[in-house]
């Protein structure tokens, strides 16, 4: 199971795509905590998230750590079903809305999150690429299958 987990495409430019989308979770869960009034508890008051209290520092940690993983390609698609659901909620609370006020708002507002959604999903059904955590594990699981078995 493990190995399907990791399991992973050879694509080269999937590093794009994990540096990209790792870094700004990463970045956006630090800023929860730095810019609590805007961003974390505050905000979740704001939009009606129940429990802000729990649930802002909660998708903080987990924007940071999921962030982290994918940064480095380690369990990249767990990290990246993680955010998957974080960017889902947050189009479903703050960008849905938008569209009672104006179809250029919403897609104005929403660009960055539809972005974030698509790297969310490529890294889900492609894994971390060539150069990822992932990769070497899987081939360092090769080696060691290879030398029980002989």
């Amino acid at each position: 199971m493990m190995n399907k987990i990791l399991q992973t495409s050879n694509a080269w430019y999937l590093i794009l795509v994990r540096l990209m989308t790792g870094l700004v979770f990463l970045s956006e869960g630090i800023q929860k905590f730095l810019f609590a009034d805007a961003l974390g508890v505050g905000r979740f008051i704001k939009i009606g998230i129940p429990y802000p209290e729990f649930f802002a520092p909660f998708v903080g940690f987990v924007e940071i750590a999921a962030g982290i993983l994918l940064v480095f390609g380690l369990l990249t698609r767990v990290a990246a079903f993680l955010l998957l659901i974080d960017i889902s909620v947050a189009i479903i609370s703050t960008k849905i809305p938008m569209l009672h006020t104006s179809f250029w708002t919403f897609a104005h507002e929403a660009r960055t999150d539809f972005c974030m959604l698509a790297g969310t999903l490529i890294l889900l059904f492609s894994g971390g690429g060539k150069w990822s955590a992932d990769k070497r594990l899987t081939k360092h699981d090769r080696g060691d299958n290879a030398a029980n078995k002989t």
